[in-house]
């Protein structure tokens, strides 16, 4: 039997959300008709998360729950990522006075090592091959807590308190659209909408760059796969694997996995910023989906698309931002 989320335990995590002064209950708003006139289209805007993106929530639950020595500052919490779940991972242990070190790819840009540095971090860098390894040896031979980045229990329900927020803004959404990288948080929004029984004709969708299909491939092979080649200008959806716990809930709970160009999300990064937001280009995939026509029966429907994250620097947007 597959292991999921409960509904009460995204209660749970909600709860210990709300009650968080980390988190912030994000808007969801109707976006002009004439961007995408084919559909009444909503976005949920986790952009304006006070570390820029929606991995605080799925954290905050997370340390919630951690053992007593980590919370006390006797062990340290370790991680491994390219960037927003570090950020996020960083500015939960400066707030709450804990350890933390964060591994990450040697090719990250190094203004990302120095934001997480900035909070009080180590940071470490290994080939995006061997971090899985190095994080297992710290564990084994120091003794600390690994914080998966995308498939753990506490985390993917922690990312269904945004489908609760989204049914209370937008009640009977016809789509609810996600981008799927590791596939923590469509597995936590698609549980929160698909268990509520407030929406029960809301089709949750799953986007992924078509060069970094982990998930899509996952589902046509019947198990969670390894993806090595998976590379995308959208780096926060092309890790090399999907979890099994991210697998489990995806396979229940979406109803379908699109695929999006680098080229379509390039022009989806430049066209919300004209529209007065700020996303990168992970964080456009949703919109992506929506505006290049990859989702079947969509048109004159109501739909969310959630905006991820806008941890992209000035001189990335001035290559991926046109001018006229």
């Amino acid at each position: 039997m597959m292991a999921t989320v409960s509904m009460e335990d995204i209660r749970k995590a909600r709860d210990v959300i709300k009650l968080s002064p980390h988190v912030s209950r994000t808007p969801l708003i109707n976006m002009p008709a004439g961007l995408l006139p084919k559909v009444d289209l909503y976005a949920k805007l986790e952009t304006m998360q006070k570390v820029g993106s929606f991995k605080i929530r799925g954290l905050v639950n997370m340390v919630e729950r951690a053992p007593a020595d980590v919370l006390s500052g006797n062990r340290t919490l370790i991680s491994m990522s390219a960037g927003n779940f570090g950020r996020a991972m960083a500015y939960i242990c400066h707030k709450r006075n804990l350890k933390g070190k964060i591994l990450m790819p040697s090719t990250v840009p190094r203004s990302r090592i120095g934001i997480i540095k900035g909070y009080g971090c180590d940071v470490e860098l290994f080939p995006s091959a061997g971090l899985q390894t190095a994080v297992d040896n710290h564990v084994k031979e120091q003794g600390m807590v690994f914080l998966h980045p995308f498939d753990d229990m506490d985390l993917i329900a922690g990312y269904g308190s945004i489908g609760m927020e989204i049914l209370e803004d937008c009640p009977s959404p016809d789509f609810v659209v996600v981008c799927c990288g590791g596939g923590g948080l469509v597995s936590g929004i698609s549980a929160a909408i698909k268990q509520s029984n407030l929406s029960p004709a809301t089709k949750v969708i799953a986007v992924e760059p078509v060069t970094a299909n982990t998930m899509y491939l996952s589902l046509q092979e019947g198990h969670a796969v390894k993806n090595g080649a998976a590379k995308s200008i959208a780096a926060g959806l092309a890790p090399p694997f999907v979890g099994e716990n991210t697998y489990n809930h995806v396979k229940k709970f979406v109803d379908e996995v699109v695929l999006v160009t680098d080229v379509e999300i390039k022009e989806s990064v430049s066209i919300l910023y004209h529209s007065g937001l700020v996303v990168e280009p992970s964080g456009t995939a949703a919109f992506t989906a929506v505006r290049c026509g990859k989702i079947a029966g969509i048109e004159g429907k109501k739909v969310v698309v959630v905006l991820t994250g806008s941890n992209v620097s000035p001189e990335e947007l001035t290559h991926l931002v046109k001018y006229s």
